[in-house]
């Protein structure tokens, strides 16, 4: 039976096939899990930070381990960058530039940095050659961002030297959230340890404060202030400093009257609010005030007498000189900022930024000065002419240098950027582009600054993990409060900015070695630095003199070997080789008084591997000695003498009693409330190394030769400290 085949008929609709653009994102691997997006930037752990032992408990003294960074001083928190000096650092807070106070001149007068550990969340640090939405300085950009509490959380430390106490928590709908911190510090006990009879009396305190409210998934508002305080007293009654060679020892005895007495007040807030009404875009606007009072009284008088001995007896021999010095001061200042930022951020793409922002500052200065120093040799006013023998000195009194102006300062600075980011492929290897510029008028001088930036990153598609970076621009430092005062205590209206030509050429190899993560970071740097302004180191305070009138040039290489030497803990060891220079008034070129040579340091954690709970680190650090230890308001160019070697080991030992992870309390106790306790003992200064900050000079009134006695640091010092947090 043959049975006939159906017929069907069917319509077919045929569209053309489009093949849909796939967007690819282009993402950079690494173990930080917050990566900076800054490519020149460093993160470091704000875990570590708060471990480190440090005299000043800040994070500044972690970033002194980088090798790029240097600091010949334990009680401050200022440091100095690839042959900057101290005022050429940024410093962020939440978007937020933090100012450090003016007048400081001693480390020991600082107390401790405005960055509370307690509070932060990131730190992100750049050596230099950053991006275009950071502001005009020379050397590096120290970018905090202050953490949100999730919970409710109780924390604090008491040791030898002060504590701190933080609280913050939460609603129960996670919009509104509260971080509070105050601290108290008072180094006496660290202070005696210095070479002398002084009565010490300092005491540090701030407070700070950072809240957040959630309107909706669109609008945020945020608030951060602080407020801190420094009162220093210092009454010296008697010192001895042997120094000296072996077959000259030189002894240095000197008796005090008067007293120094300082205060240091600073205050900020800022409000902000942010609106992210999509993916793409977010927005902010932050409005800011910042007030800044300082005094520096001080009135010492000293009697000194300059003797050397027999390097084999031990009778003197031989008295250089004998006389005095009166050293006064009354200064008073005070700096009130006020102003506004608009920043904006598109991301059409995943790899594709474009930001822009505008900033306005208005800035007040009032500064009263009245400084001057009196030298007295052998009954004769110093410095003075040479009078032969016998001849009647009929010369007038002179002061050794003498400071006095009364400024007032009112000014506008406008600044704005834009900088666009692009990750793509080229080829099988990543590439990151990030480009912009940025623009600055100050009407006090009349100037704009036009700082172009670039960066460039690219990871081949190799089998070694490794990442090549360049950086370029053109770097400002915008002069304010100390670049227009010049040596006789007047603002400078005609004073420009200085200006660096940096070229920063970097790798990163990640690797494993012993079965364990590693990083090797090398960098390579070029500066050429234009209108620089000549400066003199006082301790820590740079003196400007106030003119344009030297350039210079720094170079140098930095390598940073990061990992898990111990499994389970990173660790680090640095080492840079650096020159910096400068040409004044084309008399040839000299070091800078911030010239670091060769400097070497490590930050190791360990643990006991039978007793976990026992933890150590160990913070070392030797730098060779900087060439600024000529006399302040002299001729560097007649001055070659540079401090010794800074050599300083601290060790932190800590026993842990309670944590989240293997130490947690058993039962329902009081303990089971505590989330984390750990009492320590810290070791300052391990070795007993007395280092050298400065040199004061005294002159033989005879041969006019001037001998450095040293100015030494503080000595070894235990400190306890227990740490809580509920």
């Amino acid at each position: 039976m043959n049975i006939a085949p159906k017929k069907q008929n069917i319509n077919l609709l045929l569209k053309p096939i489009v093949k849909e653009n796939e967007i690819q994102e282009v993402s950079f691997q690494g173990r930080a899990k917050h990566k900076p997006s800054d490519l020149s930037s460093i993160e470091i752990s704000a875990q570590q930070a708060k471990s480190i032992t440090s005299v000043t408990g800040g994070i500044e003294d972690l970033i002194k381990t980088l090798p790029y960074v240097n600091s010949n001083t334990e009680l401050s928190s200022q440091y100095m960058v690839r042959g900057g000096n101290y005022d050429e650092n940024l410093i962020y807070i939440n978007g937020i530039e933090i100012y450090r106070p003016f007048l400081i001149r001693n480390s020991q007068q600082e107390g401790m940095s405005i960055i509370n550990p307690d509070m932060v969340a990131n730190v992100n640090f750049s050596a230099g050659g950053f991006e275009a939405r950071y502001e005009d300085k020379m050397s590096s950009v120290l970018d905090i961002t202050y953490r949100l509490p999730r919970k409710l959380e109780l924390s604090g430390e008491a040791s030898l030297i002060g504590g701190r106490l933080t609280a913050g928590g939460t609603t129960q709908n996670g919009k509104l959230s509260a971080l509070v911190s105050a601290r108290y510090r008072n180094t006496n006990l660290l202070l005696n340890t210095m070479e002398g009879d002084t009565d010490f009396n300092p005491i540090y305190k701030d407070l700070q404060a950072y809240l957040n409210y959630k309107i909706n998934p669109k609008w945020n508002l945020s608030f951060i202030g602080y407020i801190s305080q420094n009162d220093y007293e210092m009454i010296p009654k008697s010192k001895v400093v042997d120094f000296g060679s072996l077959l000259q020892p030189l002894k240095l005895t000197v008796g005090f009257a008067g007293k120094e007495q300082d205060f240091y007040r600073s205050m900020m807030g800022t409000a902000s609010i942010n609106f992210k009404p999509n993916k793409k875009w977010n927005i902010g606007l932050d409005a800011f005030a910042y007030d800044n009072r300082e005094k520096e009284y001080y009135t010492i008088a000293s009697a000194y007498q300059l003797e050397t001995f027999d390097p084999e007896t031990g009778a003197p021999v031989t008295s250089y000189d004998v006389g005095g010095e009166i050293n006064h001061a009354r200064n008073d200042l005070r700096v009130r900022t006020v102003g506004a930022q608009l920043k904006t951020k598109l991301s059409p793409t995943v790899n594709d930024d474009v930001e822009v922002g505008v900033k306005w500052e208005r800035e007040k200065l009032q500064d009263f000065t009245n400084q001057w120093q009196l030298v007295d040799s052998l009954g004769y006013s110093s410095p003075r002419k040479y009078v032969n023998p016998g001849e009647l000195d009929a010369s007038e009194l002179k002061l050794k240098y003498q400071i006095a102006g009364r400024n007032h300062l009112e000014a506008n600075r406008l600044s704005a950027y834009a900088q666009y980011s692009k990750k793509m492929y080229w080829g099988n290897n990543r590439v990151f582009v990030n480009a912009g510029i940025r623009l600055q008028h100050w009407d006090f001088n009349k100037q704009t600054l036009v700082s172009p930036r670039v960066q460039i990153a690219i990871k081949p598609d190799w089998q070694e993990d490794m990442l090549f970076k360049l950086s370029a621009g053109v770097y400002y430092q915008a002069p304010f409060y100390k670049e227009i005062r010049d040596l006789d205590g007047n603002f400078n209206s005609s004073i420009k900015a200085q200006r660096s030509y940096q070229v920063i050429l970097a790798n990163d190899y990640e690797f494993k070695m012993l079965d364990r993560p590693f990083k090797l970071t090398t960098e390579l740097y070029y500066k050429y630095l234009t209108n620089l302004i000549p400066y003199y180191v006082d301790n820590v305070r740079t003196v400007y003199t106030g003119q344009n009138n030297a350039k210079g040039y720094s170079y140098g290489i930095d390598a940073r070997l990061f990992g898990e030497f111990v499994p389970g803990v990173d660790s680090w060891i640095s080492a840079s080789y650096a020159r910096s220079y400068e040409n004044i008034d084309n008399k040839g070129y000299i070091p800078r008084p911030t010239d670091q040579r060769f400097r070497f340091s490590i930050f190791y954690q360990d643990y006991m591997p039978k007793f976990p709970s026992m933890r150590v680190n160990i913070t070392g650090v030797f730098a060779m000695g900087l060439p600024n230890g000529a006399p302040i308001f002299q001729d560097p160019y007649l001055y070659t003498k540079t401090l010794p070697s800074y050599k300083r080991v601290d060790l932190g030992l800590t026993k842990v009693f309670i944590d989240q992870k293997d130490n947690k309390p058993k039962g329902k106790t009081f303990w089971t409330n505590f989330r984390e306790l750990t009492l320590g003992v810290q070791v300052f200064n391990a070795f007993n190394i007395h280092n050298t900050v400065a040199n004061q000079w005294i002159s033989d009134v005879n041969t006019g030769y001037y001998y450095p006695v040293p100015v030494y640091l503080t000595g070894r010092f235990f400190n306890v400290k227990l740490e809580f947090k509920l």
